[in-house]
């Protein structure tokens, strides 16, 4: 897996101050995208140990309320298994820390179904870890620069644990 940036001192990805890191390689390919050149898997630079080593020391300070992935686009099978581990080692160290990921694909259909575009052998763990979901493709006929950590209107806030509980999607007050 590659990864394009991370930001150490994020405001704009979830709430608090947080790490972000965004991934490369995306298929959506959505008209407008902010970040058109994520969708190369090959842009930007490895994601090695010590990138990972990286991020674990830049989300240590207690002022960084967690970690946001973005992309490009996590949830891409491929880039899930290039995350799990460092996902794993982020609960395991910081249990108090939460996790965001933005995604294009659908909670639903694309990620929760086992026959989800989405959907691979980490993914149930890897879901199980995370506490915000954003899922949906940007549509730029739905932009609305007035929301709350989204840019269209169709795009969802999700809580993870919460929905993976109950069986049923359950929504943030974010998404107000």
């Amino acid at each position: 897996m590659n990864y394009a940036a991370i930001k150490k001192t994020d405001i704009a990805n979830g709430t608090g101050v947080r790490v972000s890191l965004f991934v490369s390689g995306c298929t959506h390919h959505c008209k407008g995208c902010f970040n058109e050149e994520t969708w190369d898997f090959n842009y930007g630079s490895p994601f090695t140990q010590e990138v990972q080593s990286e991020i674990i020391e830049a989300l240590k300070p207690s002022y960084i309320a967690g970690l946001t992935l973005i992309g490009g686009e996590p949830l891409e099978p491929s880039n899930q298994r290039g995350l799990i581990e460092l996902i794993r080692t982020v609960k395991q160290l910081y249990p108090e820390k939460n996790i965001w990921c933005y995604t294009g694909y659908t909670f639903e259909k694309d990620i929760l179904s086992p026959d989800g575009r989405a959907h691979c052998e980490v993914t149930d763990e890897l879901l199980s870890m995370l506490d915000i979901l954003v899922d949906g493709k940007f549509v730029i006929d739905n932009k609305n620069i007035t929301l709350k950590f989204r840019g269209s209107e169709n795009q969802r806030i999700i809580l993870v644990k919460e929905s993976l509980e109950k069986g049923e999607t359950v929504l943030s007050e974010l998404n107000e």
